[in-house]
């Protein structure tokens, strides 16, 4: 087939389209902080060490193997939104506190360490230890839609199975949890 003078030949269109979309979805990644939505790296690790004392791995998975952190994440540029504030101080003084304690970030501490500062985060910020702690069970018991609950690994780890998803059928349900 012969292309007229300015035209682009159907493969030359699809390779240029194919650049410009991948272009413009890599674009779209890099606003999202190395993958989170709303924390830094940084405190997406800090967030790990404190839920990961909340609710540690023993025969099931820890918080942030059952994706609670990317629940509470997710959630944070969602319903969870009035407490951007809250969660930006606490993980800064959390990791202040641990550099006290220990001169180092709470996320590389040894975990017997990490368990220490957690306590006394406790202690000396209440409120923000009783909203991660609120948000880590939300995140680790609620449904798996909602990011956490990965694999509905607590409900499987009390026995229960998962239960229907309200306004799907019998066959919708057996696909798997929503997104």
């Amino acid at each position: 087939m012969k292309v007229k003078k300015g035209m682009l030949a159907r493969r030359d269109f699809v390779v240029a389209t194919v650049a410009a979309g991948t272009a413009l979805l890599s674009g779209c990644g890099s606003s999202r902080r190395g993958g989170w939505e709303f924390l830094s790296e940084r405190d997406a690790r800090t967030l790990k060490a404190i839920c990961d004392q909340i609710i540690p791995a023993d025969d099931f998975p820890s918080a942030s193997q059952a994706g609670v952190v990317d629940f509470i994440d997710r959630q944070l540029v969602r319903h969870f939104r009035h407490h951007r504030s809250a969660y930006r101080d606490g993980l800064q003084r959390a990791d202040a506190l641990s550099r006290k304690l220990y001169g180092g970030e709470l996320a590389v501490l040894t975990p017997a360490r990490q368990l220490e500062v957690v306590q006394a985060i406790e202690q000396e910020n209440r409120t923000f230890f009783e909203l991660v702690r609120n948000h880590t069970l939300d995140g680790y018991y609620g449904p798996p839609r909602h990011g956490g609950n990965r694999d509905a690994v607590s409900w499987r780890m009390l026995g229960l199975a998962e239960p229907p998803v309200l306004g799907r059928s019998p066959s919708e349900q057996k696909k798997g949890p929503a997104s």
